[in-house]
Order: structure tokens, then sequence, then C-alpha cells
């Protein structure tokens, strides 16, 4: 049978599985929240992982998918308890059936109140048969809504960095092209979002309407609205849809306000503070990263005790770290930067025109690692030690440098790594103290 919604026996089928809608509901929601729990701690990883080397785009990625997962687990959570008292209420009417307020005996007064608000048992599962149909249908509305959020604060980046920032446009062109765009972009937004909680005013007046029509068709393209517009204006004009939503906005506000929430039981003392000569971070030890989800610091020794006569120190790769050896060797800094998303599909293994072979490529890694290596240098209780890195892969499978420092000579006892890095301003070189880790020195 063709899909025809003129054709009375596809609205016969329509009719058919809107009546068992509740079984499919139910098979769809579980199966999603065990796949959301199975994916949230993993895309969780990804995302503090993403955070630590400072990939902006995984981040963004990582971030919006958690966000969906969150919204969609809570919301099918609510859906499948309230199903369950859905359920529970038919099971209780096929054994009671309505409820007879004279056979309770109450006092007139409760009696007449109670028969207003319930009027009866069968309108009572009338309406969680409603809100739960409906809960379930925005569950997935609302993911489509922190996407559309999402893609239109890229776009803002995108115009930004490709024309805005763009050296190789004209500045009249980079400039008014770029920040009319944006204008044009956060204007909208600010409309839409007007005529979103406002559920369609923009769109009652005929020359607001006409003035709005524009930034409408635009954004329904940016936020993808085309894919899922036919939900959204059947939720408002329903009253159950309204109610519903109105309901869920100060309950999402609520469980962010609780999720923020934290107990302090010291007025000085912080298990999240930086490592200092007084407090030793996990972050900044090998041997304290047990989860899946810890992941080393800026710097990371392999554990508070030391029982060796070398001390391992490894400093993870980010993207700030390349940026500041670019600033102290400008040479180094490719015409094309190469960071960034990318395919793993090479059609060439050079790096640009320039650099074709290996010893070339050879050649510039070993600067960039000089570079590196003359802008960290350490201090053991104020007392300078060599180091030379090398590139490798740490804990957890991190790139990053690491070195290792000569500690026989030292006491037994208490110490202080300071971990200390040049840094330039302008024409202007000073050195800053980026780290001080305790550990201790035990010969064994």
């Amino acid at each position: 049978m063709k899909n025809d919604y003129k054709n009375p026996a596809f609205k016969k089928m329509l009719d058919s599985l809107q009546q068992q809608s509740w079984e499919l509901e139910l098979i769809i929601s579980g199966f999603a929240i065990f796949g959301l729990f199975t994916a949230y701690d993993p895309l969780k990883i990804e995302m503090i992982n993403a955070q630590n080397n400072e990939q902006v785009y995984s981040l963004v990625v990582y971030l919006v998918l958690l966000l969906a997962c969150s919204i969609l687990l809570f919301n099918l959570l609510l859906h499948v308890i309230m199903r369950g008292l859905w359920i529970g209420a038919l099971g209780l009417r096929y054994v009671s059936g309505d409820i007879d307020f004279d056979v309770l005996n109450y006092n007139s007064r409760f009696k007449n109140y109670l028969s207003k608000k319930i009027v009866s048992f069968d309108r009572y599962i009338g309406n969680l048969e409603n809100y739960c149909s409906i809960l379930f249908a925005i569950s997935f509305l609302l993911v489509f809504y922190v996407l559309a959020i999402t893609i239109i604060i890229i776009t803002i980046v995108l115009i930004s960095f490709f024309i805005i920032n763009n050296d190789s446009l004209p500045g009249w062109l980079s400039k008014g092209l770029g920040v009319t765009l944006v204008l044009f972009i956060v204007f909208g937004m600010f409309l839409t979002f007007i005529d979103f909680i406002t559920q369609g005013l923009l769109k009652r007046n005929k020359w607001v309407a006409k003035m709005y029509f524009p930034f409408y068709w635009v954004f329904s393209f940016l936020t993808l609205s085309f894919l899922y517009r036919p939900l959204v204006y059947n939720f408002l004009d329903n009253k159950f849809g309204k109610r519903l939503i109105l309901l869920l906005t100060p309950i999402y506000i609520a469980i962010l306000l609780i999720t923020s929430l934290e107990y302090r039981n010291s007025n000085f003392l912080d298990d999240k503070q930086d490592s200092s000569n007084m407090f030793a971070n996990q972050e900044n030890y090998f041997d304290m990263l047990v989860k899946d989800e810890d992941f080393p610091g800026e710097v990371a020794i392999p554990s508070k005790v030391i029982t060796t006569n070398y001390l391992q120190v490894f400093i993870p790769f980010s993207e700030g770290i390349e940026d500041r050896i670019f600033s102290f060797k400008e040479t180094l800094k490719p015409e094309k930067d190469r960071r960034g998303l990318t395919s793993s599909i090479q059609f060439s293994s050079s790096w640009d025109d320039r650099i074709k072979s290996k010893k070339q490529k050879d050649s510039i890694r070993k600067l960039y690692l000089n570079v590196f290596n003359e802008m960290y240098s350490f201090e053991i209780d104020s007392i300078t030690k060599d180091s030379d890195f090398i590139v490798t892969t740490g804990i957890k499978n991190i790139l990053g440098f690491e070195t290792y420092l000569d500690i026989k000579g030292l006491r037994e006892g208490l110490h202080t790594l300071k971990v200390k890095r040049k840094q330039k301003k302008k024409d202007s070189i000073s050195t800053v103290t980026r780290k001080v880790i305790p550990f201790w020195y035990f010969k064994k």
C-alpha cells in the first residue's frame, strides 16, 4: 500500500498503530536507555581527553553528544516511569473500576473538591496517556534543538575565522561582509528565540511577520528545522504539548542548579586545587590515574614516592604548546596549518610543496624538539636540573614529551619539583613557574 496520506486505508493503518504506540514507545525507550547508559561514560572520557589536549573541534563534538545523551536519558527514564504508572492505572481500573466518592464517605467539602479536581479515573488515565506520548516525542525534538544551537555557534566561529580574520581577503570585504553576516545571525538568533518562547508571536502580526520571514527562512536551514518542523507545530496546536513544554523548562533549570551544588566541609582546604608545596593533585602522578576519566595534568611524574635514582617527567602535548613553540621560532610555523579535522585518506605523503623528503621532516622535528627543550627547565629544591626531552606516547597512549632527571644526590624525605617555562610577550622573554609538584624520595 502506498503511503498516500489522503488514502482512507492509510489513515486507518495510522489509527491502528496509534492505539498500539505505547508498546513501540516502551521497546524503543528500553533499548535507547541501555544504549545511552553504555555510551555515556565513553563520551565523557573522550570529552575530558579532548579538553586536556586542547582539541577544540573534538571537544565541541563530544560536548554536544554528551548533552544530547543526558537529555535523552532524563526524558526517556521519565517516560518509562510515567508509562509504568499508566499501566498500573489500567490494571487498577480492571480491578476497581472508576472512583466511587460515595463509598469513601468524605465530608461534602472534600467530596465536592475531589470530584471537581479528579472528575473520573478514566480521565486521569487519558491524561497520563497524552503526557507519555508527548514526552516521548519531545525527547528527540530537544536533541535537534541542542544541535541547532551548536550549528549557529559554529557558523559564527567559521565566519569569524574564514572571513573576518582572513588576511587573504581585502579589509573592506572581510570586515564589511563578515561583520554583516555575524550581526545578521546574532539578530536572527535573538528573533528566533523570542518567536520560540512566545510560541509564534512574531508570525501573527502582518508587518512583523514580513520582516521576520527572511530570518526565519535562513534559520530553517541553519537549525535544520525543515527536518522536524511538523513536530514543532503539532506540539504548539496541542494544549497538552504546550503544558508539558512549560513544565519541563523549570525542571531542566532545577536539574542544572542541583547538579552544580556541592558541599564544602572546609574553609581553606579544597581537593581540586593545583599541586603545590602543600598539596598534591592526583593529575600529576601516574599511579593515581586509575579511572578511565583520569588524565595527566600539565606535568606528571610516576608517584608521590620515588625510590629510584632518577625522576621521570612527562608533559602531555597540546596545541597550546605548539603555538608557543611557533612564537619562539617563527620559521617553524608552516605556511598552511595542518592542524584540525583531517581525513585518514592521504593522496600525498608530503607536508607541502617545500617539504617532501623524510630528511627534511626529521630536521624540522629536531629543531621543534630543541625549541621545546629551551623553553622548559626544572628545579628540585631550588637546584637546577638538566633535562633532555624526547617525544613519546606515555600513560594511556597520550602523545607528549618525556625526560628523566638525575636525583641520586638527593637526601631522603620530602622535595618539590618546580617546572619552569619561558614565555614570550611581544619582544620580551620571561621565565614563569608553571607547576610545583611535591614528592618523597627514599632509596630502595
